[in-house]
């Protein structure tokens, strides 16, 4: 049942400033948003401005896994939008690691599919901006959430108590270390393939609880995947590295990795080993620190896991529970616990997350932040899919249109959990999207 919760997306300033007064949050501010119209060179290539679209997925693919209408749709949106980087969503590299039957699946067969969208969204976005854009491929397995054909077929790293208190997994879906190096080969192989497709980068995907990010937190699981630091991340550090030495030295190899899960320890990484869900950086910043010299030249941070804490890494104005904390303190845990790692990998471009609740505040604060050095460029997800042209707005005018904002009523979740639906801003982009809400929603 939804609840609605006391809070708005600011439209202006004065209703940002009463947010953060009301939950005793600072952060930092610039007036004059200059510095996300700066180019940045990453590795060797050159990231036109400093705002990345994170990768939203929307689950219409075909199913095969190509890339479809409506993502085709999507990404022609984007590339107009002009983003320095736009990050492509989550592409799984094996069958059975598809989080739906339409995910995007990269794979020999699919490639030149692929390779066509890269060339699309470059090509379109030279032509309406006059620069091409950075693009990165998302390889994934999504591990306890994979339902490659509708319905929950969950490859678990271990048990976590957290997550499966209602909801118990069998021992037979715990999977064994030899699979694990199957899935770190098809990783690498992945990476190898989006270099040949024309991507600029390939993210080995560790975050939101799939697979590698589970890795994280397997405390208690036997073997060499798990127990130590050094086995926990074995599997993500291996593929990272591999890849790195394997793909052309200007090609990216990167992660949009959490920091911070938000449940206790031993379920949860990035938290105080005390029994509280109180942040603790230490593990991710060596993590991290271990990529830097593996190679990796751009990290992408967030937090939270979507299916269980999502106010944690996309703070909302509605959702499906009424959240423990204000918006704005998820926005701050997000964007200090992203300094915090930052500022121990200097050498490292680091994009931010948790932009979208923030409104109109938002290119004030990224600029800020910038500015700081708490990272160097602003993440923007949910907000994309509402106002795919805002990074062309806030280059030519340094802000935000009020009237295009992302209100944060998570519909576009909504009609994702749904089986079958395919996500989109049910306000914004309401010809296309609102009747597939009233379908599979209100129904």
């Amino acid at each position: 049942m939804m609840t609605m919760m006391a809070y708005n997306v600011p439209k202006n300033e004065q209703q940002y400033r009463t947010l953060c007064t009301e939950a005793s949050v600072t952060l930092p501010w610039a007036e004059k948003t200059d510095v996300l119209r700066t180019p940045l060179n990453v590795g060797g290539k050159i990231a036109p401005n400093r705002i990345a679209y994170q990768p939203m997925e929307g689950c219409d693919g075909t199913p095969d896994g190509r890339p479809d209408e409506l993502g085709l749709r999507r990404y022609d949106r984007f590339a107009k939008g002009g983003a320095g980087i736009i990050w492509a969503e989550a592409m799984a590299v094996m069958q059975e690691g598809r989080a739906n039957p339409r995910q995007l699946y990269i794979n020999e067969q699919t490639a030149d599919d692929f390779a066509r969208l890269v060339e699309r969204i470059k090509t379109t976005c030279l032509k309406e901006n006059g620069y091409e854009p950075l693009v990165i491929a998302q390889l994934t397995h999504s591990g306890r959430y994979s339902k490659p054909e509708g319905k929950p077929a969950p490859l678990i790293a271990y048990h976590c108590a957290t997550l499966e208190a209602s909801n118990p997994i069998d021992d037979s879906r715990i999977v064994t270390d030899d699979y694990l190096e199957m899935v770190q080969q098809k990783l690498i192989e992945g990476a190898i393939l989006a270099e040949k497709c024309g991507f600029d980068g390939a993210d080995i995907k560790c975050c939101h609880r799939y697979l590698l990010c589970e890795l994280l937190s397997a405390y208690n699981r036997a073997g060499k995947f798990g127990g130590s630091f050094e086995n926990r991340t074995r599997l993500f550090r291996t593929a990272v590295s591999e890849s790195v030495r394997l793909c052309g030295g200007d090609f990216l190899i990167t992660s949009r990795m959490n920091l911070y899960d938000g449940y206790p320890r031993p379920d949860g990484f990035g938290v105080r080993d005390d029994g509280t869900t109180e942040p603790d950086m230490t593990e991710a910043i060596a993590l991290c620190q271990a990529l830097r010299d593996s190679g990796v030249k751009l990290l992408d941070f967030t937090m939270g896991n979507p299916y269980f804490n999502p106010h944690v890494n996309r703070p909302y104005t509605r959702g499906g529970y009424e959240a423990p904390e204000h918006p704005m303190v998820g926005c701050e845990r997000m964007l200090k616990g992203t300094a915090e790692v930052a500022r121990a990998i200097p050498e490292v471009a680091v994009i931010s997350s948790a932009m979208t609740f923030m409104g109109c505040a938002a290119p004030h604060v990224a600029a800020g932040c910038i500015e700081q050095g708490w990272f160097a460029f602003a993440g923007f997800g949910r907000q994309t899919l509402a106002y795919p042209d805002l990074a062309v707005d806030i280059c030519k005018t340094g802000e935000l249109n009020d009237k295009k904002l992302c209100l944060a009523c998570s519909k576009c979740t909504e009609i994702m959990r749904k089986p079958g639906g395919t996500p989109g801003c049910v306000v914004r982009d309401a010809q296309v999207y609102a009747p597939i809400y009233k379908e599979l929603v209100q129904k």
